[in-house]
């Protein structure tokens, strides 16, 4: 049985907040369904991953049982943690989004010891950042002159990407593609064992990976758009199910 003929097991970070479902209004853990559908379609099975407290054991026990993660879109990161004084337009921290920083955070780390596959995805590509001492642009319109990154009232913006050569980005989605964002924030300074793998027209990093000289073998990488909003082209999604895929062999060879 080759990898490919095995359908892995995805994990899902997922958001923690206030939620109305009929005459409910409560603390919930959820996520928009496009994000398990790409997974679905892509030859992926979905786990939904709420957030918790969480420490080393429970992220290991926690990723034990998955094959490959995503690391889904959301509120901005505190900046905490990343040492920077909050501004203004970031979205200000509170206790259920503490506690999703640092679930995804020790999720992210206990990953990469595993050599677990990863997608970041938006905020997922800014925690995979700042979790190996990256920081970031809190507010882009400062930084580029304009807020066409993130419209407002839920509306994708399109961005023409492009990708770095000899990357795994490159290697999924080809030397240019357009993608849908909707993000105020971006990467500032790289995090360590990260190399840029694409960018847009104002030289903002939309993608980045794990460097194969620090991390060989590794598949970590995240995106600063949505393939979620795109079902159409799975490519990033059948990237991740690929490489989990062969993960799962190698578990159950060991």
């Amino acid at each position: 049985m080759s990898g490919s003929d095995v359908r892995p097991v995805i994990g899902l970070t997922t958001y923690l907040q206030q939620a109305q479902t009929g005459v409910w209004d409560v603390r919930a853990s959820f996520l928009p369904a496009i994000y398990f559908e790409g997974v679905g379609l892509a030859g992926g099975i979905p786990v939904l991953l709420p957030p918790q407290a969480v420490d080393e054991a429970i992220a290991e026990r926690v990723l034990a049982g998955v094959d490959g993660l995503i690391i889904t879109g959301g509120p901005d990161i505190d900046p905490g943690t990343y040492g920077a004084q909050r501004h203004p337009a970031t979205d200000e921290p509170n206790p259920d989004r503490s506690t999703r920083d640092a679930f995804e955070l020790a999720l992210l780390r206990g990953a990469l010891r595993r050599g677990l596959p990863v997608l970041g995805i938006c905020r997922g590509a800014q925690v995979v950042n700042v979790a190996l001492g990256g920081t970031l642009h809190q507010h882009l319109p400062d930084v580029v002159g304009h807020p066409r990154h993130q419209q407002g009232n839920a509306v994708f913006s399109t961005s023409s990407i492009s990708t770095v050569p000899g990357t795994r980005v490159a290697a999924l989605v080809g030397p240019t593609t357009d993608a849908q964002c909707y993000h105020h924030q971006a990467i500032d300074r790289l995090g360590d064992g990260l190399v840029v793998s694409a960018s847009d027209a104002d030289g903002v990093v939309e993608a980045v990976e794990t460097d194969q000289a620090r991390y060989p073998g590794s598949w970590v990488v995240a995106v600063q758009w949505h393939p979620e909003e795109r079902l159409d082209d799975l490519r990033l999604f059948a990237g991740l199910v690929s490489a989990a895929s062969e993960y799962a062999m190698e578990k159950v060879s060991r």
